[in-house]
């Protein structure tokens, strides 16, 4: 058995806790991601169309035939 350098034991420190930081963000947008979906958010596309949900009734013009 050989003891680890001092640079080795540094390292792994700091590798645990990139790790912690990396884990905290994929939680963070793991958590957004399932808020989104539960509360509906985001559900119609950034697709440029017009969305009739959206616009208010009587800024809709009446169609005669």
């Amino acid at each position: 058995m050989h003891r680890d350098h001092e640079l080795h034991t540094r390292r792994k420190g700091r590798n645990f806790g990139l790790l912690a930081v990396l884990l905290a963000f994929i939680v963070l947008i793991f958590g957004l991601t399932v808020v989104k979906i539960q509360t509906g958010g985001f559900a119609e596309a950034f697709d440029h169309v017009s969305r009739p949900a959206i616009v208010p009734q009587d800024a809709v013009p009446e169609v005669s035939e």
